[in-house]
C-alpha cells in the first residue's frame, strides 16, 4: 500500500506533514471529485505523479499529452457530469489558453471544473514571470490561492464547491514555494459527490459566436458579481485584530511570508487576508480600510494586479509601484520595504564575505543518456561543423551548460525556431541542428516536425528519446511502454515521427563514436537539401536499476596522463594534480558503456577486477525504539534550522526527518514548515532546505532566526543571505567536504583558509562527515547526511529533543532493514561526534 493512500485511508483530525501538492491532492479525494487530468509541469507534477496516481480505484486519473488536451479532456469530463481538476504550470496554462479562454464562458456547467495551476515568480523551474491572474480574471474565471499547507488541502472543497454553486470553472493558482514546501495538515471528513445527470442533449454546449456574447455577458453581469458577494462572508477572507497604527493586506502564500517577517521584527499590525485574488471581496476591505490609521501595506506575489484593483475602488494602500521587479517576497524585502515608509527597530547585517561563492549551474545527472551527445556536439561546435543548436524544453535544457544548446523558447518549439532560421539564412541549412527530447516532441514537437517536411526545410532535428517526462521527476510519457494506469499501449514514437516522411534514424545513447558519425552523416545530407530526425534512444538514468548503477570501471594510473578530458561528469573529480578520482555519484553510466571510458584517449578507464570488488558487509541488526514522552515547558518557542549542500547529500531526507522528529513532540500541536530547493537543480547543483516547528509561519527564514545553519559541501557557505540567517548565538556544524562541479578547475574553489578567516567569529563545529560514513563501511558516503543528523541532535536547542524520539523517527522513514541498521550506525556515531568536541 502506497503512503498516500495510507493518508487518504486515514480517520478525520489526523494530521500529517505533507506538501503543498500532496496536501491539495489529498483535498482532492476528500472532496470527492471524480476525475483528474494534467500534464507534467514543475511545480505542479507531484499532485497526479506522487498523489493521485496511487488511487485510481478512487478517481478516474492519468496524464494528457499536452495542457490543451487535458483542458478539453477535463471538459468532457463534466458534460459526462463529473467532477474533474486539470494540473499545469503557468506555460501550460497559456499553452492551453484556447481551451480554457472557451470552456470559461460555457453556462452549462453543471459539475465542478478546478484549474490547478502552480506558478514559479522566482522562477527556479520555468522561464515564466508572467502573472496569470490577468488572463484568468480576463476570461471571467474566480481565481483562489491558498494561503498555507492546510489551505492547501481545504481549497479542493471549496473550488469544487464555488464552480457546482455558480456553474463556473475555478483556477486554484498555488504559490510554486508553497506547493513544493511541506507543513502541518489535519484531516477532515471524506465526502462523496454523486454525478450529475445527463442532459436530454448537449446543445448547450455549443458556442457559436453569438452564443459566446451571450455568455460573456451572463459571466460578467451575473456570475462574478455572485462570487463577489459570496466572498465577503466567506472562510476565503480572514482578519487579524493589531494595532491599528498600520495596516497588512495579504493575498496567498504571502500570508505566510508576511508573518514570518511581522513575528521577526516583533510587530502586530492587523491584518487583511485573502485566499481569492478575482473577484475582490471590495466591501470588506473598504470596511477594514476605515479602521487603519496609517499606512496600509499590500503584499501580493506575481505583478500588481491586486494593487490595480484596490486602487481602482479607491482604497488607499502601499504596494509595489508600476515599474517593480519584485515578483516573489522574502521576509527581509518585506521588512526592508515597511521601513522606507515607516520607523521599524529591525535591520539585517548583511555579510559581506568578499569570496565569490563557485558557481554550480545546474547539470544533467551522472551517466544521463544526454551525455555522449553533448560532448559530441561540442567537439563539432570546436571544429567549426555546427555554427548553432536550436534548443527545447526538458533535461535537454541543461545541455546549455555543456555548450551542446544555444537557445530555448517554449515546449516544442526547437525545430520551428531552426526552420525560420534557415529560411532566413538558407546557408546555414547544414550548420545548425535542433534538440529536443521525447516526451515534448509528444507535447507539441512533433508539429514541428511536420512542419519541417511540408515546408521542405533542410536539417537535422535531434530527437533525444530517455522513454519518460525526466525534468519533471520520472513521469510516464507516450514514449514510454505504459501509461498512468500501468496498461501498455500501442503509440510507437520511432514509428510516429517515421511517418512524417523525413529521413530517420535510431542511434545508441552511449555510443560517442557513433552519434558523432550520424550527426556529421545528417549535416552532409543537409547539404544537400535533406531533412533527418536522429533518435538517440537511452533510459533516462534515475529508471535503471539500482544494480546496474553500481560502478564497475577504475582508473589505471599507470596509463593515466592527467590530462583532464573525464572532467564531464559530477561522478569524477579532480585534485590538485588533477588526478581523477569517482565519487559516490558515479552511476556507472546504467546499461550503456561509461562515458568517461569512451572519452580516455590513454584507454586508462578499465574493469574493476574480481578481487577489487567491494564485498558486501554486515550490519548490526536494527532494534526498535518505544515510544517516549516529553515536557512541552522544557522546549523553546520554536526551532529553525537552514541546510545547505548540493544535489544528491541527501538534503531531502534531512528535512524529512526533522518534520517526523517534531510530529512526536507537542510542537505537533503548533505549525511545522520545511522547504526545500526544487526545480533545476540536479544532482550537484547547490541547494538548501529549511525546517521550523513551533511559532513559525514560512518555509523561507527570516534573516536572524536560524538556531542552526548546516553546511554540506564547504564553499556552500558563501551563498548570499545564507551566514544572515543565523541568529546571534547560533551554531554553524561544518562538513569538511569539498565537490567541485564538472569543467571546473581545482584552483576555482575558493580558499579554504579564507572561509576559515570569514567564520571566524562564528560558533562553529566542525565534522567531517563523509570519513565518518566511509568508517563505518558506507564507502559511497549516502549516510553522510544521517552522521550529521546524529550531530545536530546534540546541539542546543535540538538536543531539548530526548535521543530515542530522534530514532523513532529516523526509523520510520528509514527503507527497509539495511537501511534502518546503516542510519542507527550513522545517527549514533554523528552523536558521538559532538561528544568527543
Amino acid at each position: 500500500m502506497s503512503l498516500f493512500r495510507e493518508i487518504v485511508e486515514s480517520p478525520a483530525n489526523s494530521k500529517f506533514i505533507l506538501q503543498g501538492n500532496t496536501a491539495f491532492a489529498l483535498g482532492v479525494v476528500h472532496a470527492g471529485f471524480h476525475a483528474a487530468t494534467g500534464y507534467p509541469g514543475t511545480p505542479s507534477t507531484e499532485v497526479i505523479d506522487k498523489a493521485l496516481g496511487f488511487v485510481r480505484d478512487k478517481i478516474i486519473v492519468d496524464w494528457s499529452v499536452n495542457e490543451a488536451v487535458a483542458v478539453s479532456v477535463a471538459v468532457g469530463h463534466v458534460v459526462a457530469g463529473h467532477d474533474v481538476v486539470v494540473t499545469m504550470k503557468i506555460p501550460g496554462l497559456f499553452q492551453a489558453g484556447d481551451a480554457i479562454t472557451t470552456m470559461a464562458l460555457n453556462s452549462a456547467i453543471n459539475s465542478a471544473c478546478v484549474l490547478y495551476i502552480a506558478s514559479d515568480y522566482v522562477p527556479s523551474s520555468t522561464q515564466h514571470v508572467i502573472d496569470a491572474r490577468y488572463f484568468l480574471a480576463n476570461s471571467r474565471l474566480p481565481v483562489l490561492e491558498p494561503r498555507n499547507h492546510q489551505e492547501m488541502y481545504d481549497i479542493a472543497r471549496t473550488a469544487a464547491d464555488i464552480s457546482r454553486k455558480f456553474n463556473t470553472p475555478v483556477a486554484v493558482v498555488a504559490s510554486g514555494i508553497l506547493a513544493h514546501s511541506e507543513g502541518m495538515v489535519t484531516l477532515r471528513e471524506p465526502r462523496t459527490i454523486s454525478q450529475a445527470p445527463l442532459p436530454e442533449n448537449l446543445k448547450e454546449w455549443m458556442l457559436l459566436p453569438r452564443i459566446a456574447r451571450a455568455n460573456y455577458d451572463k459571466a460578467t453581469l451575473e456570475r462574478l458579481p455572485q462570487v463577489q458577494l459570496w466572498s465577503e462572508s466567506s472562510h476565503l477572507i480572514n482578519e487579524t485584530k493589531g494595532t491599528d497604527d498600520f495596516g497588512v493586506i495579504v493575498c496567498g502564500e504571502s500570508d505566510m511570508i508576511v508573518r514570518e517577517a511581522l513575528h521577526a521584527a516583533g510587530l502586530d499590525p492587523s491584518i487583511f487576508s485573502m485566499a481569492i485574488s478575482y473577484p475582490i471581496p471590495r466591501n470588506r476591505l473598504k470596511a477594514f480600510r476605515k479602521k487603519i490609521k496609517g499606512e496600509m501595506f499590500l503584499f501580493e506575489d506575481g505583478d500588481t494586479f491586486l494593487e490595480e484593483r484596490l486602487r481602482l475602488e479607491k482604497i488607499d494602500i502601499t504596494g509595489k509601484n508600476e515599474l517593480s521587479g519584485i515578483t516573489d517576497w522574502s521576509p527581509e524585502m518585506i521588512l526592508e520595504f515597511m521601513s522606507g515608509y515607516m520607523n521599524i527597530d529591525y535591520k539585517e547585517k548583511k555579510k559581506k564575505t568578499g569570496i565569490e561563492p563557485l558557481m554550480r549551474p545546474p547539470s544533467i545527472c551522472p551517466g544521463c543518456p544526454y551525455k555522449a551527445f553533448g560532448l559530441a556536439v561540442q567537439k563539432l561546435k570546436k571544429k567549426g561543423k555546427i555554427y548553432a543548436s536550436f534548443g527545447d524544453i526538458g533535461c535537454s535544457t541543461l545541455l546549455y551548460f555543456l555548450n551542446a544548446i544555444d537557445t530555448v523558447l517554449c515546449m516544442g518549439a526547437s525545430d520551428s525556431m531552426r526552420q525560420g532560421f534557415v529560411l532566413s539564412r538558407p546557408d546555414m541549412k547544414a550548420k545548425t541542428i535542433s534538440v529536443i527530447g521525447d516526451s515534448t516532441e509528444c507535447h507539441s514537437g512533433m508539429d514541428s516536425t511536420r512542419n519541417a517536411v511540408f515546408r521542405n526545410v533542410a536539417g537535422v532535428k535531434v530527437l533525444l528519446d530517455n522513454r519518460i517526462t525526466a525534468m519533471t521527476g520520472g513521469q510516464v510519457a507516450p514514449s514510454s511502454p505504459n501509461n498512468l494506469s500501468g496498461q501498455p499501449h500501442k503509440f510507437n514514437l520511432k514509428k510516429a515521427v517515421e511517418a512524417e516522411g523525413q529521413r530517420t534514424v535510431v542511434v545508441d545513447a552511449y555510443n560517442l563514436k557513433e552519434i558523432e558519425e550520424e550527426l556529421k552523416k545528417s549535416l552532409d545530407l543537409a547539404e544537400k537539401g535533406e531533412f533527418s530526425v536522429i533518435i538517440i534512444e537511452g533510459e533516462c538514468i534515475h529508471e535503471v536499476e539500482n544494480a546496474k548503477k553500481v560502478r564497475t570501471i577504475e582508473t589505471d594510473y599507470d596509463k593515466c596522463r592527467n590530462c583532464g578530458l573525464c572532467n564531464i561528469c559530477p561522478g569524477i573529480v579532480h585534485d590538485e594534480n588533477k588526478v581523477p578520482h569517482y565519487t559516490s555519484m558515479c552511476t556507472n553510466c546504467g546499461s550503456g558503456t561509461p562515458v568517461c571510458m569512451q572519452v580516455c584517449p590513454f584507454d586508462a578507464i578499465i574493469p574493476i577486477s574480481e578481487k577489487e570488488k567491494p564485498k558486501a558487509g554486515s550490519l548490526p541488526e536494527y532494534k526498535p525504539v518505544g515510544a517516549v514522552s516529553i515536557d512541552k515547558e522544557k522546549l523553546p518557542e520554536s526551532l529553525r534550522v537552514a541546510i545547505r549542500g548540493i544535489g544528491g547529500q541527501g538534503n531531502l531526507f534531512f528535512g524529512k526527518v526533522l518534520s517526523e522528529v517534531a510530529m512526536r513532540t507537542p510542537y505537533s500541536e503548533t505549525r511545522i514548515v520545511k522547504g526545500d530547493t526544487h526545480g533545476m537543480a540536479q544532482l550537484g547543483g547547490s541547494v538548501i532546505s529549511t525546517f521550523s516547528c513551533g511559532e513559525v509561519f514560512s518555509p523561507i527564514l527570516a534573516p536572524g532566526t536560524a538556531d542552526v545553519l548546516v553546511v554540506m559541501e564547504i564553499s556552500e557557505v558563501l551563498r548570499p543571505g545564507f551566514l544572515e540567517l543565523l541568529k546571534p548565538g547560533g551554531t554553524i556544524i561544518f562538513n569538511n567536504f569539498t565537490a567541485i562541479p564538472a569543467n571546473a578547475k581545482p584552483e576555482d574553489y575558493p580558499d579554504s583558509k579564507k572561509i576559515e578567516d570569514l567564520l571566524s567569529g562564528y560558533k562553529i563545529i566542525k565534522i567531517d562527515a563523509n570519513k565518518v560514513a566511509y568508517d563505518l563501511g558506507d564507502k559511497s558516503g549516502r549516510t553522510a547526511n544521517v552522521v550529521v543528523i546524529g550531530l545536530l541532535s546534540t546541539i542546543a536547542p535540538f538536543s531539548d529533543i530526548p535521543e530515542d524520539i530522534w530514532m523513532s523517527a529516523l526509523m520510520s522513514i528509514s527503507p527497509g532493514d539495511n537501511a534502518k541498521s546503516a542510519n542507527q550506525m550513522a545517527f549514533k556515531a554523528g552523536r558521538g561526534v559532538n561528544l568527543e568536541l
